[in-house]
């Protein structure tokens, strides 16, 4: 086989990811910016929530385009264990800052292809990922 279907994450889709982080970020009271991005990162759907750091704008991209680009939540390298700072930061500099060990950046994934990435900025790491997963947690909810 020489070629494969792909599933395709649409504008609605993102835009329904997003309402969902957006929401998420609303309950607890956290303005965010909140990126969702296509398979290759490419951005599909951007909001910039009322109060939201301006600064942070350029880190939920970077989150987003990681967690794409890798197909894993973006943070620290590796996942698992103890972190490397130096291949964390080697990374970010070895690819032009596309990759970040920051975390807030979660893969989208549809029957096991990843169809995008959700990356925030705003708030803690944690409130960052908590919104995010709110995003990946509504892609779920779809057939």
């Amino acid at each position: 086989m020489l070629t494969r279907n792909n599933l395709r994450l649409t504008l609605e889709g993102g835009r329904a990811i997003l309402a969902a982080a957006e929401k998420k970020a609303h309950e607890i009271k956290v303005p965010m910016n909140i990126a969702v991005v296509d398979e290759g990162g490419h951005l599909l759907v951007f909001a910039r929530m009322d109060g939201v750091k301006l600064s942070s704008i350029e880190v939920a991209l970077t989150k987003a385009m990681s967690a794409a680009l890798r197909r894993t939540p973006s943070g620290p390298s590796p996942a698992s264990g103890e972190p490397s700072v130096v291949l964390s930061l080697g990374l970010s500099l070895a690819t032009a800052g596309k990759l970040t060990a920051i975390r807030g950046g979660l893969p989208l994934v549809k029957d096991g292809q990843c169809v995008g990435a959700i990356g925030v900025s705003g708030g803690s790491e944690d409130e960052d990922v908590q919104v995010a997963q709110a995003g990946v947690d509504a892609l779920a909810k779809f057939s």
